[in-house]
């Protein structure tokens, strides 16, 4: 039988990632839930999908090992099978989650970090749309500073997160009404 697993390898292979969630859920003192990925088999493949979607869907459920685990993998840099969507999943589903201080913080940070060097992929909108779910804090000021103006897909995304703080005045945290992301 053919073994297609697409999971990711190092600290994203799926028995590395559901050890970390064990670990944060020991930490919690939240009981974890069984983490084990989509399986299919048919013509003699059998097929191991990303543990990463169990992960997403315990976010949406508010699972804080979970949340945890989401806000690591919006701050990998590593390739990843299926990265793009995962962690496009992710991030729309840690706008729903209940984010502690500490975690908001770094989202900012990451998001920030991408939009000051000009890295703004595709999924960019699903964190664009997490930074104006939770607030732009402290980071406003580095935006301003650092955006690089040159570059148009920066700023194509300045702008709309320029336009969300404007329309929630300036640092409301939370929903910004009647702004939709570019692209």
């Amino acid at each position: 039988m053919e073994l297609r697993d697409y999971n990711g390898t190092g600290r994203w292979a799926r028995e590395a990632v559901v050890e970390r969630y064990r670990e944060y859920c020991r930490g919690l003192r939240v009981q974890p839930r069984e983490l084990r990925p989509l399986e299919h088999e048919e013509g003699g493949v059998l097929r191991i999908y990303p543990i990463l979607e169990k992960v997403i869907e315990g976010a949406e459920q508010g699972d804080v090992g979970c949340i945890a685990l989401g806000v690591e993998l919006l701050e990998e840099d590593q390739r990843l099978p299926f990265g793009k969507l995962l962690k496009s999943n992710m991030a729309r589903a840690l706008r729903r989650a209940e984010l502690d201080p500490y975690q908001r913080l770094r989202i900012r940070i990451r998001v920030v970090q991408m939009l000051l060097a000009g890295n703004v992929p595709r999924e960019f909108k699903q964190y664009a749309k997490l930074l104006r779910r939770i607030g732009f804090g402290e980071v406003w000021d580095e935006i301003e500073r650092g955006v690089p103006r040159e570059n148009r897909y920066a700023m194509r995304w300045y702008r709309y997160l320029s336009e969300c703080r404007k329309a929630a005045g300036k640092e409301a945290p939370g929903s910004y009404p009647g702004k939709t992301p570019p692209g």
